[in-house]
């Protein structure tokens, strides 16, 4: 699935609490989001608009990995809302 090119990082942080996903800090212009669901894990995204298409797939792949789900399902599903 094609990856989104106006996604900002402000935008998948919003799209990310529907996983449990909360900025927990932020240093300068990268935020860092934690979840306890499935097991702690933490992510850093930077407050870019629109990320760049390298740094979103990394991102997601990461996320989706840490869900069990594959990339392209947990885009489909973050495009549903």
């Amino acid at each position: 699935m094609k990856l989104p090119r106006d996604w900002g990082g402000e935008k998948l942080a919003k799209l990310l609490r529907r996983y449990g996903y909360e900025v927990t800090r932020q240093t300068g212009s990268h935020m860092r989001l934690t979840t306890y669901q499935g097991g702690e894990h933490h992510i850093t995204i930077p407050r870019h608009s629109p990320l760049k298409v390298g740094t979103l797939n990394s991102i997601l792949r990461e996320v989706a990995e840490h869900l069990g789900l594959e990339r392209d399902e947990l885009l489909r599903e973050l495009m549903e809302r």
